[in-house]
């Protein structure tokens, strides 16, 4: 099987099977999606949503949240993953936020990344889910699934995933591409014991195509 059949067979199936497919972060605007995005990492969704609530009701806003100390948002976030860097960078973000975008979350990634707490999968994720960019945020889901999937080949780092995918995956699809992604790492192709037998995308799946034929 050629890289562009498996890439065109599991899009297509995607296309098919989950034509709308979203972040599963709770938020209300830019704003809440950013706080909720520098949280999650190397935290769960689910443990990011039983977390906000508390928290954008404290600091509904940027403003709000700028006035706060970082032992202040720690209170709210300490059952997160390293709590007391993040409550640093989100004290630090809306700080910058305020002071340097008027308190608007900016569209242009670049100017994103100069926020503290966020970096390029961040402001990649932002600028996917608010704006439609045509860009690739790659987490450790989507690091993962492409490479045993077969839609990168020797990739060692996030950047050599995204520059990959960016490359094969038609660009108008690219942002609900990374939710593909995400999703079927999650729930189908988990990392220790992948759901194959029930995977929708197995007939172009490499890690698959080895094992079939390991076991003849």
């Amino acid at each position: 099987m050629t890289l562009k059949e498996r890439y065109a067979g599991v899009i297509g199936w995607f296309e098919a099977n989950m034509p709308v497919a979203e972040s599963e972060l709770q938020y209300k605007d830019p704003y809440q999606l950013l706080v909720a995005v520098i949280l999650s990492a190397q935290c769960t969704d689910k443990r990011v949503n039983m977390t906000t609530p508390a928290l954008f009701e404290a600091y509904p806003t940027p403003e709000a949240m700028a006035q706060a100390t970082a032992e202040e948002i720690y209170a709210y976030i300490k059952s997160i993953s390293y709590p007391n860097n993040k409550a640093r960078n989100l004290a630090a973000m809306a700080r910058m936020l305020c002071t340097e975008f008027g308190g608007v979350v900016p569209s242009d990634l670049d100017a994103l990344q100069r926020l503290p707490g966020v970096g390029r999968k961040t402001a990649n994720v932002v600028g996917a889910v608010i704006w439609g960019k045509e860009v690739m945020p790659v987490d450790t889901h989507v690091f993962r699934v492409s490479a045993r999937i077969g839609l990168t080949r020797g990739a060692k780092t996030p950047l050599q995933t995204e520059l990959q995918l960016e490359k094969n995956i038609p660009s108008h699809l690219l942002p609900v591409a990374h939710h593909w992604l995400i999703l079927h790492g999650r729930y189908v192709c988990t990392a220790r014991a992948p759901k194959c037998a029930s995977c929708g995308i197995a007939p172009w799946c490499k890690s698959r195509e080895k094992q079939k034929m390991a076991d003849k």
